[in-house]
């Protein structure tokens, strides 16, 4: 393992908490998404990662490996007096859990600013390493 090794695992870790951070901002922007009902409605985007190997199958940080829409059945409320609303007056919600999405923001912002401290305490660790020679 290199010196700076433990620097870019933590910046690898941080650029999937910043994919992951970006997809659930789309999705809170979405969460009040109407579409007709002859169209697909908006499906919240989930992020998913692994770990990044090297070539002896040791650990370099983690990489973001697709981006995938979320399943489920979407919601169908009747609102007759919507624009996009059927001839039955129906509209499609978008397939967006709010409270999730919240729950995934919290823990995407701690990944992120956890990353970030790895970061700064190898910064300073090898600042004070430095300053030893010096000494």
């Amino acid at each position: 393992m290199g010196a700076f090794d433990a620097i870019d695992i933590a910046a690898s870790g941080a650029d999937v908490s910043q994919l992951w951070l970006e997809a659930i901002a789309h999705n809170i922007a979405n969460v009040n998404t109407i579409r007709s009902a002859d169209e697909e409605p908006f499906r919240s985007k989930l992020v998913h990662a692994e770990e990044a190997l090297d070539g002896a199958g040791i650990g370099q940080g983690t990489r973001a490996i697709e981006i995938v829409e979320s399943q489920g059945e979407p919601m169908w409320v009747f609102d007759p007096e919507h624009p996009l609303a059927s001839e039955e007056g129906y509209v499609v919600r978008p397939v967006v859990e709010l409270a999730k999405e919240m729950a995934d923001m919290i823990a995407a912002q701690r990944s992120y600013q956890m990353n970030l401290q790895v970061i700064r305490t190898n910064e300073e660790t090898y600042q004070a390493a430095l300053r030893i020679g010096r000494a």
